[in-house]
């Protein structure tokens, strides 16, 4: 049988008791940091000790407060103080996140959507407090990128490469998709409604290589389909509904291909389209190589004269 929350109450009222009963009796230290996962989307997908957690502390830190405060609000949170931490702030906002945990109190930081500090703002604020001497703790939960990659099916050892977003500016997006195509692990990307059929065109140059596309994840329109790259262009204009919502797109591996050496072939192709650094930044990002080795080949690729 199923009964209605009571007059006044939220459909999640009965949440944070459950929160508080399974949750409550761990330890949580203070001057501590808590890195709180939120939903991407579908506000039920929240764990119970984030919901404790964000109703413990003495304030939350962030990305969006107004967004944050629609959170706290389904489930009937007093967020007491918010503190606004967002990409543009995030180094200043820091120490004033800082100076309350040398204070001894507890701050949660969120990102408006998913984990915080893998794409979004939270690693500046989680290496400063560390640098600090304070402790930084993680509570797991919803994340774009494993939910997209539990669905697409993949094929392989199970390794992939999160790349994110790829840049903005139409040449350096054309020469990241390239280098994505030289790279044969599985990869994640992420884009938004009004870049997204600017992305599918480059993406389309990869031809056979399989993509899945995950939009709107966990939400009432959830789509999740898998495609050629070359078909992607087709299926977004088919339908003005698909280019709507937040995009995760995985780039199956290239079994075809033979492993990358070192990011060599990744990084020789970026060079002939841009600058030494822009190059050196993207091949970093895309293969996972560390920046300073990548510079150092890249410097000695251009001081061996061609044969």
């Amino acid at each position: 049988m199923t009964t209605s929350p009571p007059v006044g109450k939220s459909r999640f009222h009965a949440a944070l008791e459950a929160a508080r009963l399974a949750a409550g009796p761990q330890h949580y230290p203070a001057g501590a940091l808590y890195v709180v996962a939120t939903p991407i989307g579908n506000l039920a997908d929240i764990t119970l000790r984030a919901l404790h957690v964000l109703a413990l502390v003495d304030a939350i830190a962030c990305e969006d407060t107004r967004h944050t405060q629609q959170l706290l609000r389904a489930y009937e949170i007093d967020a007491g103080a918010l503190i606004a931490l967002h990409e543009h702030n995030e180094a200043e906002a820091a120490q004033a996140v800082i100076a309350r945990l040398q204070a001894g109190q507890r701050v949660a930081y969120v990102s408006d959507a998913g984990t915080p500090a893998v794409s979004d703002p939270g690693a500046r604020l989680a290496a400063a407090c560390a640098a600090a001497g304070l402790r930084v703790v993680p509570l797991p939960g919803a994340s774009s990128v494993t939910t997209a990659l539990s669905a697409a099916g993949l094929a392989g050892d199970g390794q992939f490469v999160f790349t994110g977003f790829l840049p903005a500016k139409a040449s350096e997006r054309a020469a990241a998709v390239q280098a994505l195509g030289a790279e044969p692990r599985a990869q994640v990307l992420l884009e938004a409604p009004h870049r997204i059929g600017a992305l599918a065109q480059d993406l389309a140059t990869l031809g056979a290589r399989a993509i899945t596309v995950a939009r709107e994840l966990s939400k009432q329109f959830e789509q999740i389909v898998t495609m050629t790259c070359a078909e992607l262009p087709a299926w977004l204009a088919t339908d003005a509904q698909r280019q709507r919502g937040e995009f995760v797109l995985v780039l199956h591996p290239d079994t075809g291909a033979a492993p990358a050496d070192d990011g060599e072939k990744l990084l020789r192709l970026l060079l002939a389209e841009l600058p030494l650094k822009t190059a050196v930044r993207l091949a970093a990002e895309i293969s996972g190589q560390p920046r300073n080795a990548l510079y150092q080949r890249a410097l000695a690729s251009r001081e061996t004269p061609a044969a």
